[in-house]
């Protein structure tokens, strides 16, 4: 309440002052400010205060409240009500700056560390970057992450249902036994068996299943390129710098297509060994076709029969039945012996060889990393220290008595 020095003679506001008038959460406070005469003396604030001082001592009214009279009891009766709003305050504002404090390390740990000048340290960061990225590439091939289960699948059901599909059926057709039979042996007639007919059936036969051989590798191939390009992206570093993100990805790509390159001839390989080297075992114990006297058919007139050719190509089908049971299992072996294992083992060796030999400059340039990017994280490392500041400011108020 002001101006009180104003007031009439015989009047004063101490019912006002003690609260009985009008009563306020907070009790009033009297005091006397300059006049516009003071301000035109120019009376500073310290001589007003002064004087504020002895018009409440020597009031005869307001003497009694002298010692919460004043613009100086008002200031401290301000002070410390704006101290407890603040204090009751404070558990909130805490937990709002720890929260920001919170998202904003988040937001540093994605941005990532600053880049290092120095050689040694930068090929330490590419190093650890590739090696996060081939531990992500395993985990997918390991089953921790999803992706390496479709390889299995190429084996268990593609390969099998290929197989199937081979058309066997017109490789050992009568017609095609036939012709193929009675050009084997030119113009000798066979005399036991039709050797070279066999052999050439055979061989027919089992070259159909390259294909099946091929498209296995082919498929692993293509999971493989997947699973590398997954695990490009979800390798957080690597989103950071571009170039190096480019150069790892062509690494790894080039060296699955060597990977494949070695699978296929390995696989194809083995179709060709199944054709190089007839089981010799298995014809012989087939049950011999006889003639009515006891003796192994020999006849010329019989070599073209239906019976004959029905027999060859039941034997036929019956030794190429076994192929495809031992390729079926020795495709998926040597696909993952020469791809899967290879991919798993050394994907990046030749990345890393390369990577040995750059210079510090042609380093700092895989570490190209966006200038927008570090202006954003510098902004937020200053950020996060204001905070973190803040919060050290606050907890000492919080702790103070």
């Amino acid at each position: 309440m002001t101006k009180l020095d104003l007031m009439d003679k015989g009047t004063n506001a101490v019912d006002v002052l003690e609260g009985r008038a009008y009563r306020l959460v907070n009790p009033w406070v009297g005091v006397v400010n300059r006049s516009q005469a003071d301000i035109n003396r120019n009376v500073d604030i310290v001589a007003a205060r002064r004087k504020e001082r002895e018009y409440f001592q020597s009031s005869p009214d307001y003497g009694h409240l002298v010692s919460r009279m004043g613009s100086e009891y008002l200031a401290k009766l301000l002070s410390k009500h704006l101290e407890a709003v603040i204090k009751a305050r404070i558990p909130s504002i805490q937990a709002l700056i720890n929260k920001t404090i919170d998202e904003l390390e988040n937001e540093m740990n994605q941005l990532g560390r600053p880049i290092a000048v120095d050689g040694g340290a930068q090929l330490y960061t590419i190093l650890e970057i590739c090696r996060a990225f081939d531990h992500i590439f395993k985990d997918h091939l390991d089953g921790g992450r999803p992706g390496g289960e479709r390889i299995y699948g190429v084996f268990d059901n593609q390969l099998p249902a290929a197989l199937r599909k081979l058309p066997f059926d017109r490789k050992l057709s009568m017609q095609n036994i036939r012709k193929v039979v009675s050009e084997a042996d030119g113009y000798q007639p066979h005399l036991i068996a039709p050797e070279q007919g066999y052999r050439r059936l055979i061989e027919g036969s089992i070259d159909l299943f390259r294909g099946p051989a091929e498209a296995v590798v082919d498929a692993v191939h293509f999971i493989l390129r997947d699973l590398v390009r997954k695990s490009v992206a979800e390798t957080q570093e690597l989103r950071r710098f571009p170039t190096l993100q480019g150069e790892l990805a062509a690494a790894a790509t080039a060296a699955l297509e060597k990977f494949r390159d070695d699978s296929k001839k390995t696989s194809v390989r083995l179709v060709e060994m199944e054709q190089s080297y007839l089981t010799v075992d298995f014809f012989r114990k087939l049950p011999q076709e006889v003639e009515k006297g006891g003796n192994p058919a020999s006849s010329t007139l019989d070599r073209y029969s239906d019976a004959h050719l029905r027999r060859i190509g039941s034997n036929v089908s019956a030794y190429v039945g076994m192929v495809n049971d031992v390729l079926r299992n020795a495709i998926p072996k040597a696909v993952v012996h020469c791809q899967v294992r290879e991919a798993k083992r050394s994907l990046l060796d030749t990345f890393y060889t390369q990577v040995g030999k750059v210079e510090g400059k042609r380093l700092a340039q895989m570490l190209d990393e966006d200038p927008a990017l570090m202006d954003r994280r510098k902004a937020c490392a200053q950020r996060l220290e204001l905070y973190k500041s803040a919060r050290d400011e606050i907890d000492s108020v919080a702790w103070a008595k």
